[in-house]
Formats: C-alpha cells, structure tokens, sequence
C-alpha cells in the first residue's frame, strides 16, 4: 500500500522532505510537461512538452524525454495527473498511460513517488505566484493571505479551491467544474434550448453542467446554441476559430459566444468564491483563459462576478485574475517539494516509497 514518511503519518504531511534531485511532472489528456528540481534552492529545469499520444507509457516518456538528455538522476517524484488517484494502478482520464507509481520506483531507480490532482497543483500555484504571472481582471484588491479559488477553462472545466489556515495553504481538489448551471436572463432562456443536456444512463432528464459551457466543447456548445437560436449556419468548427473571430469582432455570433462565455465564467467564478470565501482572489488558469484576456476586462465577466445579491458588496472587493505563467503546475510542485511546510498537503493514499 502506499505510504509516507512512517506508518503513524499524518494524512495531511507538512514535514514530508522528498529527496533531491526531484522529478516533476503536470500529466495532462494531450501533453505532457516535465523539470527537475536539483536542489531546495534553484529553479526548476524544465524540458520540452511531451505529446502523450507519442509514447506507449509514461515510464517511456521520462526515459527517452528526460533521463536520457541528463546526467541528473531524479531521486524521487512529484506528478499532477488529471484523473482520480486510488490505488496502485492510477490512469489518467483523457490518455491511455497509467501511473503506476511502485513500477516507477523499479523502473527509474526512484525512492518516492507522490501523486497528487492537476488542479492541487494549480492551487499549490496560486499560493505561490509572483505579481508579474499573474494578470488582474477589474480593480479590486484583496487580503494576501486569504484563501483562494482556481478554476481553468480548457478540455474540461478544472476547480480546485485553496484554504487559508493555521499559516498554511491547504489545496482542496474537486469535481466543481460539473456543478449545475442554469439560465438566468432571456437571451440564456432563447438558447438554452440548443444546448445538449449531461444523462447519466437511464436518466429522464438531462442538465447543463458548467463543463458543457466553459471548456473547449463549452465555446462550441454556446456558438452552435447561438447560432440555433438564430436561424444562423454554423460557420466555425474549432473553439480557436470562434474565441478569434469574437475578439477581432468579425462574427456578430462568435462575439456574442464570447461574451456569454464570459459572462458564465463570471457566474460560476462568482458562486466559487462564495462557496469558499475566497476573498483572496479567484485566478483563471489554462489556455483558453491567457488567450481571452481582451474579452475578460470587458464588462460582462466582472458584472456577472459580483452580481450576487445580497452579497455583492462582498463580490466587488475580491479580485480577479487570470494566471499566465507559461508552466504555472510545474511551478506549484517546485513550491511545495521545496518548502513542503508552508502547504497541508494530503498524501495518504498519494505517497509511494521504495
């Protein structure tokens, strides 16, 4: 079974030292990206993205992408995979590889092996950021070291909230980004109809999960309802091609889709900070979000954020930003495997050891 320091471990480790040189890696769906951390000082050497498609493991990859281009040898591991963690066998939820941490430390001549959730990393991030990574949206400031909310827009919706407490940051990982979403005004109730509803099998009734509008999938979902609601054919076929079009304002549906894409993403921003308090800031990750930044300081995003009567005062003092560190995951696992006791960090279950 996996384990931690000792048998008497706490779940959540903050005096959990991994050996250096440290292995880190952010194991997403397509890509793949992977640094080592020499020593509990230096920065994180990162190597190039990895196409997960182009290696048959992940034991594969780190070999022939890392190890094999350095003299380093890792002594032990941090990986954010996007999946759940339970067991000894872990795979990922949009990519054939399995993690199998107990295979890792026979193959690679490892001592440890942590796993941790892609979204904990981010919110390991969002602890952690430097002014200039990240970019504020409105102009509300908020209290430093209050506790916080992530959320990134991309082949799914991730969330992940991270606590204040006891002079520690505790990330709380989450399946947030399926939280219901309704129709609110009358132009949400002309295209919620065109929307395609989530069953589970055997269901009667399906519902609109905010995942079916704020990711890749959700750009298309809210054009193709746009364009339904309008009599309109549908002209664009990848999200890059709508969110392109509504910010050089060339399509009058692709900038409506991108304003109603903002404006959701104000909502369920805004109900997220309330669920956690967040007055910390809630940060957008991801891609999508780095590429709309022009649309997200427009009005809608704001207005739908602090629109949350009776407590929009409160809404208007928490700010908003959108991270764009380039390797913002990578950056929260070096975080926390060189200053583990500023982060609660859950790993029981998580925690393998040679």
């Amino acid at each position: 079974m996996p384990m931690g320091g000792n048998d008497m471990q706490s779940p959540f480790d903050t005096d959990l030292h991994l050996p250096f040189p440290i292995l880190i890696g952010d194991i997403g769906g397509t890509n793949a990206r992977f640094a080592i951390l020499k020593d509990a000082y230096g920065d994180p050497r990162p190597f190039p993205i990895v196409q997960t498609a182009d290696f048959p493991t992940i034991e594969d990859a780190i070999q022939r992408t890392v190890l094999d281009k350095t003299s380093i040898q890792p002594r032990s591991t941090i990986l954010a995979i996007a999946g759940p963690i339970n067991g000894d066998d872990i795979p990922l939820t949009n990519c054939p590889w399995v993690v199998r941490p107990r295979q890792m430390i026979a193959d690679l001549n490892m001592s440890d092996v942590l796993v941790i959730n892609d979204f904990e990393a981010q919110g390991l991030a969002v602890g952690s950021l430097a002014d200039e990574h990240r970019e504020p949206i409105g102009s509300a400031t908020g209290e430093t070291l209050a506790s916080r909310v992530v959320l990134g827009p991309g082949t799914g919706l991730g969330v992940a909230g991270l606590v204040h407490a006891q002079h520690k940051w505790l990330p709380v990982p989450g399946e947030g980004g399926h939280i219901d979403v309704g129709p609110r005004t009358p132009r949400d109730y002309a295209i919620w109809p065109f929307l395609t509803p989530v069953n589970d099998p055997g269901a009667a009734i399906g519902r609109i999960s905010a995942e079916e509008l704020l990711s890749g999938r959700g750009v298309m979902n809210i054009y193709r309802a746009v364009c339904g609601a309008e009599g309109q054919p549908e002209l664009f076929t990848q999200p890059a091609e709508v969110t392109s079009a509504g910010l050089a304002g060339t399509n009058a549906i692709a900038a409506e889709t991108l304003s109603l894409f903002t404006t959701y993403l104000g909502r369920v921003a805004g109900d997220l900070a309330l669920v956690f308090m967040a007055k910390g800031g809630v940060y957008l990750a991801g891609g999508i979000s780095q590429k709309i930044v022009p649309a997200l300081k427009k009005p809608e995003f704001r207005t739908a954020f602090e629109d949350k009567a009776p407590h929009s005062a409160l809404m208007r003092a928490i700010p908003t930003y959108v991270v764009t560190h380039p390797l913002a995951a990578l950056a929260g696992l070096a975080a926390y495997a060189q200053t583990p006791a500023r982060f609660g960090l859950e790993t029981e279950g998580r925690h393998w050891r040679g």
